[in-house]
């Protein structure tokens, strides 16, 4: 997709998704629970999408590979291995905001 407002309905309906490594795509993924190939851009600078891709795979929710080693990967990939990612917990971070301002 070039561009589009909400992948959700495709994200739904996906068996597999094939994605850049940002931390939205990839959360919103995961938390649809849907096995993630996580393609990086290896020509960016200061690459935070591969430190993600690395650890979301060391974490085993999703595999990662570059342009190049796509096809390979997507031969030679065992979607069942992957672990279901675990739901947020919105109310952790908050409670940890109230300590730090006093609020609890």
């Amino acid at each position: 997709f070039r561009f589009k407002d909400s992948l959700a309905e495709e994200l739904q309906s996906a068996e597999l998704v094939i994605s850049h490594a940002g931390a939205g795509s990839c959360l919103e993924t995961l938390e649809k629970g849907k096995p993630l190939i996580v393609v990086i851009n290896d020509k960016l600078m200061d690459n935070h999408q591969l430190e993600l891709a690395k650890q979301l795979h060391r974490d085993g929710y999703v595999l990662y590979c570059n342009c190049s080693t796509l096809v390979e990967t997507l031969q030679s990939m065992n979607l069942s291995a992957l672990k279901p990612f675990p739901p947020g917990q919105p109310e952790k971070f908050a409670s940890f905001l109230d300590k730090v301002f006093g609020l609890q």
